[in-house]
């Protein structure tokens, strides 16, 4: 007689867990750039603020700043957002588009006198800055420094351009070179490591971006569940 064939028993339902699969493209990091980016164009403005480079010179530099500086810092804030930092893209796609945004409005303007709508202009990205660097400082301190150093720059540079005094011109331009050296160290420290894979030059990470470069893999691929484009909405 044939074998009739064992039945098996019931069998167990799929769970998400069996069938959800969540790649992660690995990603260098693009704060260097953004860091770099940064303090570049801080300096550059500055020799303009405090009268280091001629006046008639201010379109070439501009233009610089347009070239240089806004493509770098765009491409930055991109890739944080591709390597899921929200807060670090965010905020370097925002100083992007404002260091594009005033370079274009002052192309048009009158060199050495003060706009007003540019004062609008950068006294309103003064709230939202602060509020980023808010976001930041319970992680990243360091970068959260930054962004607050750069709202100080777009308070004092919205001042002068409202008519408030050729002295906070001044005290922007000073505001920009002291940008541009700890975005240097900035810069460098996570270059460094980057290549070490462990930090060497203090950058007083906490919390979670300190488990990021000092917890296991497990621990860091764990919430990625949580995260957009993974969770079903935002």
């Amino acid at each position: 007689m044939p074998q009739t064939p064992e039945t098996s028993g019931p069998s167990e339902p799929l769970t998400t867990d069996a069938v959800t699969r969540i790649v992660l493209r690995p990603v260098a990091s693009p704060l260097p750039l953004g860091f770099f980016a940064l303090g570049i164009g801080s300096v550059v403005l500055s020799s303009l603020q405090l009268g280091w480079v001629p006046t008639a010179q201010s379109e070439m530099l501009l233009l610089l700043v347009l070239i240089f500086v806004v493509p770098l810092q765009f491409v930055a804030g991109l890739f944080a957002l591709v390597a899921r930092d929200a807060g670090a893209g965010t905020a370097l796609l925002l100083l992007a588009a404002a260091w594009a945004g005033t370079s274009v409005t002052s192309l048009d303007s009158p060199p050495g006198r003060p706009v007003v709508a540019q004062a609008v202009f950068l006294l309103a990205l003064v709230p939202f800055v602060l509020a980023l660097a808010g976001a930041a400082v319970q992680s990243k301190p360091l970068f959260a420094v930054l962004l607050t150093l750069t709202a100080l720059r777009f308070g004092l540079t919205g001042l002068y351009e409202a008519g408030a005094g050729n002295a906070l011109q001044a005290a922007a331009g000073w505001t920009g070179v002291v940008i541009g050296v700890y975005a240097l160290y900035g810069g460098l420290a996570l270059l460094v490591e980057d290549g070490k894979q462990r930090t060497v030059l203090p950058l007083f990470r906490r919390g979670a971006a300190r488990r990021s470069i000092e917890g296991d893999l497990r621990e860091q691929l764990t919430p990625a569940q949580q995260e957009a484009g993974v969770r079903h909405q935002l």
